[in-house]
């Protein structure tokens, strides 16, 4: 393990007013997207829709760090017979890869998932190393409700999230620890809270176990925010003051920084969440991005599959990659958006 190496990664992947694209829809994802805007799913569909995105000059040049992949995209080839890899490079921009297989129903635990992948995770490692993955990322889902999670399942989901860390490091790629408290029910805010503490915390004591670095880490936590279902909404100010208070009580300070996914949240939303964070706080970490959905929603409307498309679809992409950078440094408003 190079730890200088991982630290300089780590920093270029929160570096200030940059953050990271997450493109890495599993092939069911992506086509769910796809069928939504009356688009067959093919690879030459999927390379197509990603390779505009990469080919966003100002966009990638100016406020995306790295993007996350899936395991036929760190392979494929643009239009031109260019490696989408070298596309993102082209930029200055790091190439990451998904490399956990998903959440799978844990025995004895009713609706409880903990993620699979370990098997064989170390040549996998090696191997898309080779193919210029410099991160990775590995996302650990936590289903919430009244009763839910329990010790057990958390337990579970941090331990691997450990392991996982610890064999990218010995690989020299920079883990994104994703530990995502679910928002899709109807808890409350203050119920969230309690769950992301209690994740969080049980997180770090897995990877300190697991002897990771962590200054050679990113950790990709969800916002503090009451679920898509809650009856009460809260404002941008609570969301963001809990958040992070939350963070303060759970995260080293030798983190190098937290890019915070998005979680379903409007476009809006998340920029305006993450904004508030950046100015109102003085903090040891700095807090980007690591969006999917917020930063591809307009994009892939827009391209809606036609190649005449595609300007007004890097138009697009690049509004919301320059919002949430300007919300990374705690300069966006909403009048900007217009």
């Amino acid at each position: 393990m190079n730890l200088d190496q991982l630290v300089a990664t780590a920093k270029a992947m929160v570096a200030p007013g940059k953050g990271i694209l997450a493109a890495d829809e599993s092939t069911a994802t992506i086509r769910s997207r796809f069928d939504a805007i009356g688009v067959e799913s093919t690879p030459d569909t999927r390379r197509d829709y990603r390779e505009l995105l990469f080919r966003s000059e100002e966009a990638m040049r100016n406020h995306i760090s790295g993007v996350i992949l899936y395991d036929e995209t760190i392979r494929q080839f643009a239009r031109d017979g260019t490696r989408l890899v070298d596309v993102i490079k082209s930029h200055s921009a790091l190439a990451g890869i998904k490399v956990d297989l998903g959440p799978r129903e844990m025995p004895f635990f009713p609706g409880e998932r903990v993620t699979e992948g370990l098997d064989g995770l170390r040549d996998r490692l090696r191997d898309y190393y080779v193919h210029g993955a410099r991160f990775a990322k590995w996302r650990a889902v936590i289903d919430i409700d009244a009763r839910r999670p329990s010790a057990g399942s958390v337990k579970a989901n941090a331990h691997a999230l450990a392991r996982y860390a610890a064999l990218c490091q010995e690989e020299n790629i920079v883990p994104i620890v994703e530990p995502e408290v679910l928002m899709d029910l109807d808890h409350d805010i203050k119920r969230c809270y309690e769950v992301t503490e209690y994740v969080l915390k049980m997180t770090f004591s897995a990877l300190y176990e697991m002897r990771v670095q962590l200054e050679g880490i990113v950790l990709k936590p969800n916002m503090v925010i009451a679920g898509r279902k809650a009856k009460v909404r809260s404002s941008v100010e609570e969301v963001a003051e809990k958040t992070i208070q939350c963070l303060k009580n759970t995260v080293p300070s030798t983190v190098t920084g937290i890019a915070f996914l998005s979680g379903g949240q409007s476009d809006i939303d998340a920029t305006a969440h993450l904004n508030a964070m950046n100015a109102l706080h003085a903090l040891p970490w700095n807090l980007t991005f690591s969006f999917g959905r917020a930063l591809q929603a307009a994009p892939q409307t827009t391209w809606a599959g036609k190649d005449e498309n595609i300007p007004a679809a890097q138009a697009a992409f690049y509004k919301r990659a320059r919002m949430n950078g300007l919300a990374s440094l705690g300069q966006w408003s909403p009048e900007l958006e217009a």
